[in-house]
Protein backbone atom coordinates (compact mmCIF):
# COMPACT_ATOMS: atom_id res chain seq x y z
CA UNK A 1 0.00 0.00 0.00
CA UNK A 2 2.77 2.28 0.80
CA UNK A 3 4.86 1.70 -1.88
CA UNK A 4 1.50 2.56 -4.55
CA UNK A 5 0.90 5.59 -2.33
CA UNK A 6 4.83 6.29 -3.17
CA UNK A 7 4.30 5.67 -7.01
CA UNK A 8 1.32 7.94 -7.20
CA UNK A 9 3.12 10.69 -4.91
CA UNK A 10 6.03 10.55 -7.54
CA UNK A 11 4.11 10.86 -10.67
CA UNK A 12 2.26 13.90 -9.55
CA UNK A 13 5.11 15.46 -8.32
CA UNK A 14 6.70 14.69 -11.60
CA UNK A 15 3.81 16.21 -13.49
CA UNK A 16 3.94 19.11 -11.64
CA UNK A 17 7.40 19.90 -12.51
CA UNK A 18 6.55 19.25 -16.01
CA UNK A 19 3.94 21.80 -16.18
CA UNK A 20 6.30 24.35 -14.37
CA UNK A 21 8.84 23.51 -16.98
CA UNK A 22 6.31 23.97 -20.39
CA UNK A 23 4.91 27.05 -18.40
CA UNK A 24 8.98 28.79 -18.60
CA UNK A 25 9.59 27.63 -21.90
CA UNK A 26 6.33 28.87 -22.72
CA UNK A 27 6.77 32.46 -21.79
CA UNK A 28 10.19 32.47 -23.04
CA UNK A 29 8.81 31.87 -26.66
CA UNK A 30 5.69 33.79 -26.68
CA UNK A 31 6.37 37.22 -24.14
CA UNK A 32 8.06 40.10 -25.28
CA UNK A 33 8.05 43.73 -23.60
CA UNK A 34 5.87 45.10 -26.93
CA UNK A 35 4.90 43.08 -29.76
CA UNK A 36 5.69 43.72 -33.06
CA UNK A 37 1.57 44.41 -34.53
CA UNK A 38 -0.44 44.79 -31.41
CA UNK A 39 -3.35 42.53 -31.70
CA UNK A 40 -6.09 45.14 -31.20
CA UNK A 41 -5.52 49.45 -31.56
CA UNK A 42 -5.89 50.59 -27.98
CA UNK A 43 -6.76 54.44 -27.23
CA UNK A 44 -4.08 56.92 -26.75
CA UNK A 45 -1.30 53.75 -27.51
CA UNK A 46 0.51 53.86 -30.94
CA UNK A 47 1.56 50.72 -32.71
CA UNK A 48 5.37 49.92 -32.74
CA UNK A 49 7.32 51.65 -35.32
CA UNK A 50 4.33 54.00 -36.06
CA UNK A 51 4.01 57.75 -36.17
CA UNK A 52 0.82 59.52 -34.68
CA UNK A 53 -1.46 59.03 -37.37
CA UNK A 54 -1.86 59.25 -40.95
CA UNK A 55 -0.11 62.10 -42.77
CA UNK A 56 -1.93 64.88 -43.24
CA UNK A 57 -2.17 65.63 -47.41
CA UNK A 58 0.09 68.94 -48.85
CA UNK A 59 -2.13 71.82 -49.80
CA UNK A 60 -4.03 71.48 -52.94
CA UNK A 61 -2.31 74.36 -54.23
CA UNK A 62 1.35 72.47 -53.63
CA UNK A 63 -0.29 69.30 -55.43
CA UNK A 64 -1.77 71.39 -58.14
CA UNK A 65 1.48 72.64 -58.89
CA UNK A 66 3.18 68.92 -60.02
CA UNK A 67 0.04 67.72 -61.28
CA UNK A 68 -0.31 65.92 -64.30
CA UNK A 69 -3.18 66.50 -66.39
CA UNK A 70 -2.79 62.50 -68.58
CA UNK A 71 -2.55 61.32 -65.28
CA UNK A 72 -5.61 62.58 -64.24
CA UNK A 73 -7.33 61.85 -67.17
CA UNK A 74 -6.45 58.24 -66.87
CA UNK A 75 -7.81 58.77 -62.55
CA UNK A 76 -11.06 59.96 -64.26
CA UNK A 77 -12.29 57.05 -65.96
CA UNK A 78 -12.82 56.07 -62.22
CA UNK A 79 -15.51 58.90 -62.61
CA UNK A 80 -16.73 58.22 -66.50
CA UNK A 81 -19.15 55.13 -65.42
CA UNK A 82 -20.87 57.88 -64.37
CA UNK A 83 -20.06 60.77 -66.00
CA UNK A 84 -19.54 62.52 -69.22
CA UNK A 85 -17.46 65.41 -69.19
CA UNK A 86 -17.32 66.37 -73.14
CA UNK A 87 -18.60 69.64 -74.04
CA UNK A 88 -22.34 69.32 -74.72
CA UNK A 89 -22.36 65.88 -72.97
CA UNK A 90 -25.78 64.35 -71.70
CA UNK A 91 -26.22 63.91 -68.01
CA UNK A 92 -25.67 60.11 -66.75
CA UNK A 93 -25.79 58.65 -63.36
CA UNK A 94 -24.13 61.71 -62.26
CA UNK A 95 -24.19 65.29 -64.19
CA UNK A 96 -22.08 66.27 -67.40
CA UNK A 97 -18.57 67.82 -65.77
CA UNK A 98 -17.79 70.10 -68.36
CA UNK A 99 -16.49 73.39 -67.28
CA UNK A 100 -17.35 72.32 -63.77
CA UNK A 101 -14.71 74.21 -61.81
CA UNK A 102 -15.92 77.45 -60.93
CA UNK A 103 -20.09 76.82 -61.07
CA UNK A 104 -21.90 76.99 -58.47
CA UNK A 105 -22.08 74.02 -56.44
CA UNK A 106 -25.01 71.68 -57.12
CA UNK A 107 -26.71 74.08 -59.53
CA UNK A 108 -26.86 73.86 -63.58
CA UNK A 109 -26.31 71.17 -65.67
CA UNK A 110 -28.98 71.19 -67.72
CA UNK A 111 -31.46 70.21 -65.24
CA UNK A 112 -29.87 67.70 -63.13
CA UNK A 113 -31.53 66.75 -60.02
CA UNK A 114 -28.69 67.27 -57.40
CA UNK A 115 -29.58 66.14 -53.94
CA UNK A 116 -30.54 68.58 -51.71
CA UNK A 117 -27.91 67.68 -49.91
CA UNK A 118 -25.02 69.24 -52.19
CA UNK A 119 -27.40 71.90 -52.75
CA UNK A 120 -26.97 73.17 -49.14
CA UNK A 121 -23.45 73.16 -49.55
CA UNK A 122 -23.10 76.37 -51.05
CA UNK A 123 -20.21 78.44 -53.07
CA UNK A 124 -18.75 77.59 -55.92
CA UNK A 125 -16.45 74.65 -57.11
CA UNK A 126 -13.15 75.65 -56.31
CA UNK A 127 -9.80 73.78 -55.93
CA UNK A 128 -10.29 73.48 -51.78
CA UNK A 129 -14.11 72.25 -51.99
CA UNK A 130 -13.02 69.99 -54.75
CA UNK A 131 -10.23 68.73 -53.23
CA UNK A 132 -12.42 67.69 -49.92
CA UNK A 133 -15.53 66.42 -52.32
CA UNK A 134 -13.27 63.47 -54.03
CA UNK A 135 -11.49 62.80 -50.40
CA UNK A 136 -14.83 61.72 -49.36
CA UNK A 137 -18.37 63.28 -50.75
CA UNK A 138 -20.50 61.99 -48.43
CA UNK A 139 -18.56 63.64 -45.59
CA UNK A 140 -18.52 66.95 -47.50
CA UNK A 141 -21.68 66.49 -48.55
CA UNK A 142 -23.59 64.60 -45.83
CA UNK A 143 -26.88 63.06 -46.99
CA UNK A 144 -25.37 63.45 -50.81
CA UNK A 145 -27.16 60.55 -53.19
CA UNK A 146 -23.19 60.39 -54.58
CA UNK A 147 -22.16 57.25 -53.73
CA UNK A 148 -18.43 57.27 -54.71
CA UNK A 149 -16.28 56.48 -51.77
CA UNK A 150 -13.54 58.86 -52.79
CA UNK A 151 -10.13 58.97 -53.82
CA UNK A 152 -7.78 58.28 -50.61
CA UNK A 153 -4.19 59.44 -52.43
CA UNK A 154 -3.87 62.97 -52.20
CA UNK A 155 -2.11 63.83 -55.33
CA UNK A 156 -4.36 61.27 -57.72
CA UNK A 157 -7.03 63.84 -56.47
CA UNK A 158 -4.56 66.68 -57.58
CA UNK A 159 -4.31 65.53 -61.25
CA UNK A 160 -7.89 64.53 -61.65
CA UNK A 161 -8.63 68.13 -60.32
CA UNK A 162 -6.52 69.49 -62.92
CA UNK A 163 -7.60 67.29 -65.89
CA UNK A 164 -11.40 69.01 -64.54
CA UNK A 165 -9.81 72.00 -64.84
CA UNK A 166 -8.57 71.96 -68.04
CA UNK A 167 -11.93 70.69 -69.39
CA UNK A 168 -13.94 74.11 -70.13
CA UNK A 169 -12.91 75.95 -67.04
CA UNK A 170 -9.05 76.90 -67.17
CA UNK A 171 -9.03 78.76 -64.08
CA UNK A 172 -5.60 80.07 -62.95
CA UNK A 173 -4.18 77.71 -60.72
CA UNK A 174 -3.68 79.21 -56.72
CA UNK A 175 -0.07 80.13 -55.66
CA UNK A 176 1.55 77.44 -53.31
CA UNK A 177 1.46 78.61 -49.80
CA UNK A 178 4.95 79.49 -48.03
CA UNK A 179 6.63 76.48 -45.95
CA UNK A 180 4.87 76.93 -42.61
CA UNK A 181 2.09 78.86 -43.20
CA UNK A 182 -1.62 77.22 -41.69
CA UNK A 183 -3.58 75.19 -43.97
CA UNK A 184 -7.06 76.51 -45.32
CA UNK A 185 -9.93 75.41 -43.25
CA UNK A 186 -10.92 73.15 -46.06
CA UNK A 187 -7.29 71.43 -45.87
CA UNK A 188 -7.87 71.14 -42.16
CA UNK A 189 -11.13 69.09 -42.96
CA UNK A 190 -9.49 67.21 -45.89
CA UNK A 191 -6.53 66.16 -43.18
CA UNK A 192 -9.14 65.53 -40.47
CA UNK A 193 -10.70 62.69 -42.78
CA UNK A 194 -7.60 61.17 -43.07
CA UNK A 195 -7.19 60.89 -39.85
CA UNK A 196 -10.48 59.03 -39.59
CA UNK A 197 -8.37 55.45 -40.17
CA UNK A 198 -7.24 56.08 -36.81
CA UNK A 199 -10.26 54.56 -34.59
CA UNK A 200 -9.59 54.09 -30.85
CA UNK A 201 -10.78 51.31 -28.97
CA UNK A 202 -13.37 52.80 -27.08
CA UNK A 203 -16.67 50.93 -26.96
CA UNK A 204 -19.84 51.91 -28.17
CA UNK A 205 -23.28 51.20 -25.92
CA UNK A 206 -24.32 49.52 -29.29
CA UNK A 207 -21.52 46.69 -28.44
CA UNK A 208 -21.27 46.74 -24.73
CA UNK A 209 -17.91 46.17 -24.67
CA UNK A 210 -15.72 47.60 -21.98
CA UNK A 211 -12.89 50.58 -22.93
CA UNK A 212 -9.02 49.85 -22.48
CA UNK A 213 -6.76 52.42 -19.77
CA UNK A 214 -3.82 52.48 -21.93
CA UNK A 215 -1.64 52.59 -19.19
CA UNK A 216 -2.78 49.84 -17.72
CA UNK A 217 -3.03 47.80 -20.61
CA UNK A 218 1.12 48.98 -21.29
CA UNK A 219 1.75 47.49 -17.48
CA UNK A 220 -0.09 44.38 -18.38
CA UNK A 221 1.76 43.66 -21.63
CA UNK A 222 5.27 44.39 -19.59
CA UNK A 223 4.29 42.11 -17.17
CA UNK A 224 3.39 39.30 -19.22
CA UNK A 225 -0.37 39.31 -18.35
Amino acid sequence: MEDRTNTIAGWALAGGIAALGLSIVGGMIFHSERPHKMGYPIEGVEEAGEGGGAAAPLPIATRLASADVAKGEQGFKKCASCHTIAQGGANGIGPNLYATMGEPIGQGKAGYAFSDALKGVGGNWDFDKMDAWLTSPRKFAPGTKMSFAGLADGQERANVIAYLNAQGSNLPLPAAPAAGAAPSEAEANVAAGADTANVSNTASPATGAPSVDPQAAIQAEKKGL
